[in-house]
């Protein structure tokens, strides 16, 4: 996740998602302990998320199993070979 985001950030990096569906899986992610929210008070109130622990212990896995998920896309022609890897 490169250190904490706010939801407008996560929106950017993730444009596939709806912001009802962002919503719902961070606040799943919290609840397992995945992902801890910090709120700032003010105006306008600041959210951030970051990875806590074991959200930190499981990304090394999950690049893992997106890279092999995109592989085999690949290899069934699911998924266009040139699509960009820089990004993972």
């Amino acid at each position: 996740m490169g250190g904490p985001r706010g939801f407008t950030e996560l929106r950017g990096l993730l444009p596939e998602l709806s912001a009802k569906v962002l919503s719902e899986r961070l606040r799943m992610l919290e609840e397992r302990g995945l992902v801890a929210v910090e709120r700032r008070r003010g105006f306008p109130v600041r959210t951030r998320y970051a990875l806590t622990g074991a959200g930190l212990a499981l990304r090394p896995l999950l690049v893992q199993l997106y890279a092999t998920g995109e592989a085999l896309q690949r290899l069934t022609g699911a998924l266009p070979a040139e699509r960009d890897q820089s990004a993972h």
